[in-house]
């Protein structure tokens, strides 16, 4: 996601060809992409989109993933219908786009989607992952929602809160050393105010040489100095979840 004083493009990287595994379905007002583990734990984790929308093939990807290692995994329309941002869009208006998509204003969507993974899904442990926009979203979840057992923000942060650390569960917070949209500064700030005010778990991991979108917008066959560390992060990412959820 771009600083909103700063607009930086936050690239698509390598957009995969992908069709996935799961299912699209509608959840009260808005629609999923859902995809079922190989057998039923009673584990479900929300994927949340990052701003090239809910229906970017990487991000299926991710989903159907999260699910291959027992959860059933959703990735809902968080923009409920709006227009994701295009890669090839004016990045002066990125701002204004912005505002009607405010990360931390999604608690009627999240509700929904809780409600259908514990009617329909019959889910009894529910955790939260969301990328760049969406990584911002698990930030705000995590701080609101006890029912998620654990969460995992990949290079997202919420930037303009007093209060960024009453996270109720454990979260991992993933970060890219080279991060053009989230400098290392703010990263410094978060884990400060962490280590001061934080009463649950958590983990700040950052990983050298990477951008912004290394672990879900780089293709399997990215470059042999990236991929170990594309790897890790996502091992890490599901070994937070099977860890605390």
């Amino acid at each position: 996601m771009a600083n909103e004083a700063h607009p930086c493009p936050c690239d698509i990287g390598h957009k995969i060809e992908y069709g996935g595994m799961g299912r699209e379905v509608q959840v009260e007002h808005i629609k999923a992409y859902v995809t079922k583990p190989p057998f039923d734990t009673g584990k479900a984790v929300i994927v949340i989109q990052d701003i090239f929308g809910w229906q970017l093939p990487n991000s299926r990807y991710m989903t159907d993933m999260i699910a291959g290692n027992g959860y059933t995994a959703i990735l809902p329309d968080f923009f409920v219908g709006q227009e994701p941002w295009q890669p090839s869009g004016d990045w002066s208006t990125f701002p204004d786009w912005l505002k009607t998509r405010d990360a931390r204003k999604i608690d009627r969507e999240v509700d929904a989607v809780l409600r259908f993974l514990k009617q329909q899904c019959h889910a009894q442990k529910i955790g939260v992952v969301g990328f760049c926009w969406g990584g911002v979203a698990v930030h705000h979840v995590m701080m609101k929602y006890p029912e998620f057992r654990a969460g995992v923000s990949v290079y997202g942060i919420i930037k303009d809160s007093e209060d960024v650390h009453s996270l109720k569960n454990p979260t991992l917070f993933i970060f890219a050393e080279n991060d053009a949209v989230i400098p290392l500064e703010q990263v410094s700030l978060l884990t400060q105010k962490l280590k001061k005010h934080c009463k649950v778990e958590y983990q700040i991991k950052t990983f050298s040489g990477q951008t912004h979108g290394f672990v879900h917008r780089k293709r399997e066959d990215c470059s042999a100095e990236d991929k170990p560390y594309v790897d890790e992060a996502r091992r890490n990412l599901i070994e937070w979840l099977h860890k605390y959820v």
